[in-house]
Parts: C-alpha cells; structure tokens; sequence
C-alpha cells in the first residue's frame, strides 16, 4: 500500500481478512458499470479487493497499485492472472481507457489526498468511476489510546512523529466539492462497523497490520512489547466485554464513489 516508510507485513494484515473484505465488497457493490476494459487497484496490499475486482469484471485487465515490496509478493502469488505495478499513488497516473479506479482503505495514508483524488478523477473518461473507502476513525478509543499510550511512557520522544502522523478526513461537503465539477454523480456516504473480537489483545492485533505500524518500528523489541502492554491495558479499560465475553470494536469508514462527467 502507499504509506509512511514503515514497512507492511501482509500477513498481519490478512489476519483479520473477512472483516477487512466486507467494506471491500460494499465499496464494490456500489460501483454503477456493468462492464470494464480497465480496472486499477490502488495500494491493493496482498490482493483481496484485486481479486474481487477481477471476479466482478471477469473480461478486464486487472491492475494492483502498490508501494510496498512484501504486499506486491503477496498480491503476485493470491493473484498471479493480474497485472501488479510498484508506485506511489501519490504520483501514479491511470493509463488513457481506466474505467474504474478504486481504492480500499488506502487513501488516508496519502498526503494532500483530496488532491490526488481530484487529480485521479480528472484523468478518467466521460463515465469512468473513482471508488474508494477510507476508515474514519481517528476519534475512536482504539485510536486516541494508541496516540495516548504513546506519550504516556520512555517512549514518548520516540513515538512522538506517529502521533501526528496522520490527519482527520476532509469534511463530506469538501469531498463532495472537489470533485462534483468534473462529475455526472457524486455519492458519499458513511457506515458504522461493529466488529466482534476475542478480547483487547484482539484489537491489538488487528490494528498491528495497520495504523500500528509507525508506532511499532521506532521502538526495540522489549520496548515495543512494554508499549503494547500499555495499550492493551487501555484497550480493555474503554471496550468492555459483552454478554458473551467478546468486545465490539466499532469503526466508522467513508465512502466514496463518483462518475466522471
């Protein structure tokens, strides 16, 4: 995926792959072409949304988008019928002819991202479609504590540049303007994800294969372990087991979906 420098491990990532899927599929669900000639996958990670994208546009050409080494080894092996680039999203531009350019939970990493949005979507033809689904969940407890445990221990000077590392989502209505003057539709609309999980070392490993990352490869391994420690002990202060000793980690995600004018 195009990220922060840190590298990604798509093992982890695909640990939790059911749940990361469904807002994949509902992202997908959306998208209003009945046929394609080109599909891209934007920070397509190990390829599960590249190989639902190949399995509802079954006579596309297939293309994964990502910057990471051990994601794009992944994706090549799950998928190997498909086409897989090594870009930075950021810069990458979509060939003459895409018809669909999508992207799962990748765009947050982006700096500047409404801009490469807008710029994304300037590049398709008159009824090509940008999807795409970012998590909207930096105000969650599971968020807000990963940025607390981080200064509430020795590694805080350590930790200091992941707690600012990323920055809130634009506002619906900024999203909507950006890109409705090039646009025959634009539709945005938020879900609200309750994922069930064992327990708060649960959540601990879910968030390993994402927004942990650039707090986890600063720090040495007891280091790291310790900081962990710390969050978990929070995590299950503020997600309290429910009747049958599971814990709901709730997660908002955005959609997006536009038609090219």
């Amino acid at each position: 995926m195009t990220r922060a420098s840190a590298a990604w491990s798509a093992a982890q990532y695909l640990k939790f792959e059911d749940e990361r899927t469904r807002p994949a599929r509902e992202l997908l669900a959306q998208v209003p072409l009945e046929a394609a000639r080109l599909v891209v996958d934007l920070g397509c990670g190990p390829a599960t949304s590249t190989a639902l994208l190949a399995e509802r546009f079954p006579a596309a050409r297939v293309v994964g988008v990502d910057s990471d080494a051990d994601m794009l080894a992944a994706a090549r092996k799950r998928l190997p019928k498909a086409e897989f680039v090594a870009a930075d999203i950021a810069t990458w531009t979509p060939e003459p002819g895409t018809d669909l350019l999508y992207g799962n939970a990748v765009f947050q990493w982006v700096p500047d991202h409404l801009a490469t949005l807008a710029r994304l979507f300037d590049a398709l033809p008159t009824g090509g479609v940008l999807a795409v689904q970012m998590p909207d969940n930096l105000g969650e407890p599971a968020q807000t504590l990963m940025r607390d445990a981080a200064r509430a221990g020795p590694w805080r000077d350590a930790l200091e540049p992941a707690t600012r590392s990323r920055d809130a989502l634009h506002t619906v209505g900024e999203y909507y303007d950006r890109l409705i003057g090039a646009a025959a539709r634009v539709d945005i609309w938020h879900v609200h994800y309750q994922h069930k999980m064992a327990d708060a070392a649960a959540i601990v490993e879910w968030f390993k294969g994402s927004s942990l990352r650039p707090f986890l490869d600063p720090l040495d391994g007891p280091t790291r372990a310790a900081f962990l420690e710390e969050y978990e002990s929070r995590l299950a202060r503020a997600y309290p087991k429910r009747a049958d000793g599971s814990v709901l980690l709730r997660f908002p995600r955005l959609f997006v979906v536009a038609v090219r004018r």
